[in-house]
């Protein structure tokens, strides 16, 4: 009879091995997704309208821009340019409430299709491409994505947040 002598792997270190990987991992996961869910999600409904011009909001997904206020109320834009004539003129669209009572404003990345923070945001004008309602102020989320469609759609300038005026706005409202 002869005795075959197997090799058998040393027992791990307690602490070490795929078990605790695999619960930290477990617990990283379920901590990301906690914090995502306190967050406020909001759904754009059919009946939505932008404040501004009346339109139905759902149809231009690329489009939307958002506005919510400190006390939960938020709107919905077709688009930058009537997102920024509410926040100048927060009355006239939204009697009762005030611009200093915004707590997250929000834009739709042309090139990426999601929600971004405005504030952070570039905006290319000038460019020969149209939102529902004409000329239009295009977000992105960076300066080279910005850049880039500055080149490809004829665009005149970058901005950000704080360089648009109501003088900014009105002259997209003037262009032909």
């Amino acid at each position: 009879m002869k005795l075959s002598i197997k090799s058998v792997p040393a027992r791990p270190k307690p602490g070490t091995g795929i078990y605790p990987k695999i619960m930290l991992g477990l617990f990283l996961l379920f901590s990301i997704n906690i914090s995502y869910g306190d967050e406020p999600t909001v759904t754009i409904k059919k009946t939505d309208r932008c404040p501004v011009c009346g339109m139905f909001v759902y149809k231009y997904p690329k489009w939307v821009a958002q506005i919510m206020f400190t006390d939960g109320s938020y709107y919905f834009y077709d688009g930058a340019k009537d997102m920024f004539k509410h926040i100048f003129d927060t009355a006239k669209y939204t009697p009762g409430k005030a611009a200093e009572n915004i707590n997250d404003i929000y834009v739709t990345d042309y090139y990426e299709v999601e929600l971004i923070d405005a504030k952070s945001a570039f905006y290319v004008l000038g460019s020969d491409v149209l939102g529902p309602m004409g000329h239009e102020l295009l977000p992105f989320k960076d300066r080279e994505a910005a850049q880039e469609f500055l080149e490809d759609h004829k665009g005149k300038s970058i901005i950000r947040f704080q360089e648009v005026t109501p003088a900014v706005i009105e002259s997209l409202d003037r262009r032909t």
